[in-house]
């Protein structure tokens, strides 16, 4: 059992490694990095979701209660998280921060690749599926997360601050990938034979450019500001959100690799973009960037720590 889950857990972490040792050897600059990221975001994962979304069989891969319990998850813990901010009277950036950073995981970067390694095509395709609903409510709240706690209540000042990041939520090629597959899939439509090998070949670098460039990225530079804070976030995202979402997907009635996925989904790292968004709208960088380096280091626990709760349970 213990080979098994390393098996799935180490190899995703020794791709982030590589890419970490690859830049801190000057191998690779920053700016290869930014132009690997932009490749992967805008080329390489939406190519990936929409072709296992659209070879897929809709009516098998698409679990209704999949989906609401794991949408269910991340409402709730984007709640609490902002409710207990309020709480302790976090600042408007501190809460801003620490909210989105407690429910806003990595799904595309570290959660396609554990289900990959843990349940193989059949896993990825559900994960894929599951992906395309989540991503849009994920940023939304993200949004909400960030704008609700700034202390310019004006109404002019708000609209003018939400129109671009509304249009950002709305032309992220990930959920534009996704529908399309979705509805390809929905609609039975035939692929090409020639564009389904071509889409195999080149989806094929997904996964390890994506872990590549979240590996070259990682520095713990960036464990600056309140850490008790963001260690607050990590135990939210990586331990609390996942036990929320494997209660709510039971009593929902959800069993066998479905859960595992949604489970694994929601234990997922706090996402990067969690820190690009908080500079972008003046809250606290800092504690963005502390909770997606310590909640990434410390996802190699938790989820050898979930996969061993599976094989138990």
């Amino acid at each position: 059992m213990v080979i098994e889950i390393l098996n799935i857990v180490l190899p995703v972490f020794i791709v982030i490694a590589l890419g970490w040792a690859v830049r801190r050897v000057n191998l690779v600059d920053d700016r290869f990095l930014q132009q690997t990221n932009a490749l992967v975001y805008y080329v390489c994962l939406p190519l990936l979701l929409f072709y296992k979304i659209s070879t897929a069989d809709f009516s098998v891969n698409f679990n209704f209660e999949l989906v609401l319990g794991a949408t269910l998850a991340l409402i709730v813990s984007c709640c609490v998280s902002y409710g207990y901010g309020v709480l302790r009277r976090y600042s408007p950036q501190q809460l801003g921060a620490f909210s989105q950073g407690s429910f806003r995981g990595n799904l595309a970067y570290m959660g396609l690749a554990i289900v990959f390694n843990a349940y193989g095509d059949d896993g990825l395709t559900r994960a894929s599926v599951l992906m395309g609903f989540l991503v849009p409510v994920l940023n939304f709240f993200a949004v909400l997360a960030l704008l609700g706690p700034q202390q310019d209540n004006r109404e002019e000042s708000r609209i003018k601050r939400l129109l671009p990041m509304a249009w950002k939520v709305l032309a992220n090629p990930l959920i534009i990938a996704s529908f399309a597959g979705l509805l390809w899939s929905y609609l039975h439509l035939p692929l090409p034979v020639v564009l389904e090998r071509s889409l195999k070949i080149t989806t094929g670098m997904s996964l390890p450019l994506a872990l590549f460039a979240l590996g070259g990225g990682f520095s713990l530079a960036r464990l600056r500001g309140d850490l008790v804070m963001a260690a607050m976030a990590t135990g939210v995202k990586l331990l609390w959100m996942p036990l929320l979402a494997a209660v709510l997907l039971i009593l929902l009635g959800v069993t066998g690799v479905d859960l595992k996925v949604g489970i694994l989904m929601s234990a997922s790292p706090a996402a990067t973009a969690t820190y690009i968004m908080a500079q972008q709208m003046s809250s606290d960088a800092e504690l963005a960037g502390s909770i997606v380096v310590m909640s990434t280091a410390l996802s190699i626990v938790s989820y050898i720590l979930i996969l061993s709760l599976f094989h138990f349970l």
